[in-house]
């Protein structure tokens, strides 16, 4: 394996208004190796990555590039001298190409207009090469999220990147496209490129790591081949303790049904799916990619059309209309794509909890000092960390944002929240928050869907899982029948 240096970054410093984002952190990525960045949500890591990339500039500290030394204004710089970054948030515009999004701001022009055909055929050129039967004037948005993540690295490549930025790439694709991914990351590294890989699946840094930095608190704590850590090592070095019990689940006393679905169908999304939920009771949802899950959860929402079927709600008759009429009828939902459907990144932590508080208006008005009140408490409850309530959540960690979501939530009455991959992308420390949170509200007699494609935390959470395939529900298995291999099978549909 080579030892040559890539990249080497040597105590490096970032300071924000009140936070001291990093503290003297130190990463030596060596030549066609991966190199995974583990830490909890806040730790620094994105803070980190930006600095690398020119985004952000570093207060203190070098960094060093082939052995010399650079500082990038910006991230046209970075990318001309090797080094690109793929966001976990996809940066793409959906309504161009392919050839558009792959040549964005590179375009090949003639007199000052672009050559359009020259472009496709360059495009068609580098898909052809890595094996993605695309059309180069196909629009973006009609691809895959994982084709999509697989476009920006062929990008990258294309544009003789030497050093790829990855955070987290895998929190929206299937495990096939996982697959895919490590194959083509492997290929990469077999030809000299470096990546710096951030993640929180535990499983994946031990698949596809050659080495690993954990970050706490903004400061590097330990470094080394990934071969001299253990799953248990790693999380006590990222959240600073020994973690017994990832999954707090504990029995209480399940209630009367607070939520029954019969034969809901959605015309090519789900057809005949019956579920039900009682009070005190964790029920999730498990399912392959397309499987139906979400959309379901999406139509009992009122988010998406809903065909036919017939939903109770602590006995009585419930047609969803829309989100507002749910959230009237009690029915609570944080989707899975948080930044898009969830929290208003511009506006503050306190206007993202309490959006949809109506019970502390005056008239058309807030009652200010109750609603900073209110979502201060709430807040603090929920273990938020952020600077003060005026924080905008956009400045937040995911983790912490998805905190925010679920206390805009709790600020209402509830006869079913569902949770569609609550902790998506977060660290196990905020993970463990989140389970604590879960396991609290049932304990008040909260009625809880979960969605989740993390098999362990459905399995450790749940007192029943249903399981989808294909739009059909294929399966209920009670905790005490809970079995892996039996989720999966039902998952793919091998049994019914």
């Amino acid at each position: 394996m080579s030892q040559e240096i890539k990249l080497e970054l040597k105590n490096i410093s970032k300071s924000f208004p009140g936070v001291k984002a990093l503290d003297g952190v130190n990463i030596v990525l060596r030549k066609g190796t991966v190199h995974a960045v583990v830490g909890e949500n806040g730790a620094g890591k994105s803070t980190l990555m930006k600095i690398i990339n020119g985004l952000y500039q570093r207060d203190e500290g070098q960094v060093f590039l082939d052995g010399k030394e650079v500082r990038f204004s910006g991230p046209m710089e970075s990318s001309a001298a090797g080094i690109a970054m793929i966001y976990q948030e996809l940066n793409f515009f959906p309504e161009l190409s392919i050839a558009e999004n792959i040549y964005m701001k590179r375009q090949p022009t003639q007199g000052g207009r672009v050559e359009w055909k020259k472009m496709y055929d360059m495009a068609k050129k580098i898909l052809d090469e890595n094996n993605l039967p695309y059309d180069p004037k196909m629009k973006i948005k009609e691809l895959p999220i994982a084709s999509i993540q697989m476009l920006e690295i062929v990008k990258a490549v294309a544009f003789n990147a030497q050093v790829i930025i990855m955070d987290e790439p895998t929190s929206s694709i299937s495990n096939k496209e996982v697959t895919m991914l490590f194959d083509k990351i492997n290929e990469l590294r077999a030809k000299g490129i470096s990546f710096l890989y951030i993640s929180h699946k535990m499983e994946e840094i031990f698949k596809i790591a050659d080495d690993i930095t954990i970050i706490r608190d903004g400061k590097s704590i330990i470094s080394g081949p990934v071969n001299d850590f253990t799953e248990d090592t790693i999380i006590t070095h990222m959240v600073g303790r020994s973690i017994d019990n990832v999954y707090p689940k504990e029995t209480v006393p399940i209630g009367e049904v607070a939520f029954e679905a019969k034969n809901l169908c959605s015309d090519g999304m789900f057809k005949d799916v019956c579920l039900n939920v009682h009070k005190g009771e964790i029920v999730g949802m498990a399912g392959l990619i397309g499987a139906g899950r979400s959309e379901v959860c999406r139509a009992i929402f009122g988010l998406d059309p809903l065909d036919s079927g017939e939903i109770t709600l602590c006995g009585k008759p419930y047609v969803p209309k829309d989100v507002t009429h749910a959230i009237k009828n009690k029915i609570l939902m944080i989707t899975e794509d948080r930044k898009k459907e969830g929290i208003i990144g511009v506006r503050s932590c306190r206007e993202n909890i309490t959006i949809t508080s109506h019970h502390i208006r005056k008239g058309v008005f807030m009652n200010l000092k109750k609603e900073v009140k209110e979502a201060t408490e709430m807040a603090e409850m929920l273990k938020v960390r952020f600077a003060g309530i005026e924080t905008p959540i956009g400045s937040l960690s995911g983790g912490n944002q998805q905190k925010v979501l679920l206390a805009r939530w709790l600020m209402l009455d509830s006869d079913l929240l569902i949770l569609d991959e609550p902790t998506r992308g977060i660290d196990v420390g905020a993970k463990l928050e989140i389970y604590n949170i879960m396991t609290d509200l049932a304990k008040k007699g909260y009625a809880i869907l979960m969605i989740s494609s993390e098999m362990p935390e459905l399995l450790g959470m749940c007192d029943r899982i249903y399981v989808m395939s294909q739009g059909y529900v294929t399966g209920c298995l009670n905790r005490d029948e809970f079995d892996q291999e039996r989720v999966m099978q039902l998952a793919t549909g091998l049994v019914k």
